[in-house]
């Protein structure tokens, strides 16, 4: 065996979901496979092995220069892929937080000016430079909570120049923080206020001039799908016109009403649908049927003060890829931890941890494409890992409010720590 230049020793337990590159489905979701007493290691940012503590490490040769990191009978998991966020944003809008609480819905706050136009309002205003640095320091909370991969979307500039400036602002403040990044196209995010009367105008606009720039910035193309922002045929129109360009489709469906949204992201083969709170029986079926994979946003439903969450239950006994994400926003769910999320989807939806863990990390990455990388502790995998401050992963979702995370590995090396090492 070469050398490892990596070790991971005195772990109490080190636990992963299972089955390989592909996202578990149904009664299978939470299979998990738990070693007690743990070692892991690796080479050049892959696992090559990982088990008991006595067997892995009489079995490996330390390089040299070898990082050996003391787990200190804790726990260790894959590190978090969350795969639904805005985190380029100017202004926080914690006032409308508060409007919620007071009984004002979410198309109140719209038609009073605020939610999505408040952020585009924001965004324009600001330069390119002041975008990046506000999400450096975002990536950086994301990644302080262990997530080592996030999707991040464009959406608050809803005119060619500022969609085209966030998407740039979302890879230069990638470059500054070891975070992994895919970008999605979402200028179909809201019909501007200037373009109100002139809704077909905007689609064509999205369609013919933002989506072909876009694609040297982005993997993915997104849209807003409810009867108050883009139709079912708009949607499909946007969708369709950047599968042409090479994006990959994702959709926000049946959020706010039961729409069909999932029919059409299940019809159109996009990689996810994301939201579902209104999801209809049909949809369920759909996506129990197809590789679409159901993002879960419980954080939207607890950020909105809705008593209304995605039906988890229903769609993991449909056979539905079911993933969870933050959705973290400056709105609806001001969370860059994946740790409340696992939280929220235990006492909310009602997954199990174990569901819980395998919806934050392997299905996640199947959300967006990187199952073949990271997602679960596997060999040629990223070693990106989180080991949290507890001796059994259950304890992340149990003891929500506070950061599980006690150090975060990615690609073998420490990224970010509670203590120095």
């Amino acid at each position: 065996m070469s050398a490892v230049d990596f070790v991971l020793y005195n772990c109490s337990e080190i636990v992963s979901p299972v089955g390989g590159r592909s996202a578990q489905r149904g009664q299978r979701l939470g299979d998990l496979r738990r070693v007690e007493r743990a070692a892991l290691v690796a080479r050049a940012g892959a696992i090559v092995d990982w088990g008991p503590e006595d067997q892995v490490l009489r079995d490996c040769v330390k390089a040299r220069d070898c990082l050996e990191v003391d787990a200190r009978r804790r726990s260790v998991i894959p590190a978090f892929v969350d795969p639904h966020t805005h985190a380029v944003f100017g202004c926080v809008r914690a006032g409308e937080y508060a409007d919620r609480i007071a009984g004002k819905s979410y198309r109140d706050i719209a038609a009073a000016g605020g939610g999505i136009h408040a952020s585009v309002r924001d965004l324009r205003a600001r330069s390119e430079d002041e975008l990046v640095a506000l999400t450096v320091e975002r990536l950086w909370k994301l990644l302080a909570h262990g997530t080592t991969t996030v999707e991040i979307k464009s959406g608050y500039g809803l005119r060619l120049d500022d969609e085209l400036k966030q998407l740039r602002a979302i890879q230069r403040a990638a470059a500054q923080v070891p975070i992994r990044v895919v970008s999605t196209f979402l200028g179909a995010h809201e019909i501007p206020l200037e373009f109100r009367t002139q809704r077909a105008e905007y689609v064509r606009l999205v369609v013919h001039e933002m989506l072909p720039q876009a694609v040297p910035l982005a993997e993915f193309n997104d849209v807003f799908c409810e009867p108050s922002v883009f139709t079912l045929a708009e949607s499909e129109e946007i969708l369709r016109a950047g599968m042409q360009l090479g994006l990959a489709p994702k959709l926000h469906a049946d959020e706010l009403e039961t729409y069909g949204g999932a029919e059409l992201a299940c019809r159109l083969g996009a990689i996810s649908a994301d939201h579902l709170m209104a999801v209809s029986s049909a949809g369920i079926q759909a996506l129990g049927a197809s590789d679409t994979v159901a993002v879960l946003l419980p954080g939207t439903s607890f950020g909105l003060a809705s008593r209304d969450y995605a039906p988890a239950r229903m769609l993991v006994q449909s056979g539905a890829a079911v993933a969870l994400a933050t959705d973290f926003n400056p709105g609806s769910s001001h969370c860059p931890s994946m740790q409340a999320i696992w939280s929220l989807a235990g006492s909310m939806l009602r997954l199990t941890p174990a569901e819980g863990l395998v919806a934050c990390t392997l299905n996640a990455a199947v959300a967006i494409r990187r199952e073949a990388q990271v997602g679960s502790l596997e060999p040629g995998k990223r070693c990106d890992l989180v080991v949290t401050q507890g001796a059994d992963y259950r304890e992340v979702p149990y003891q929500f409010g506070v950061n599980n995370a006690s150090v975060v590995v990615s690609e073998g090396k420490v990224v970010w720590s509670e203590k120095p090492l």
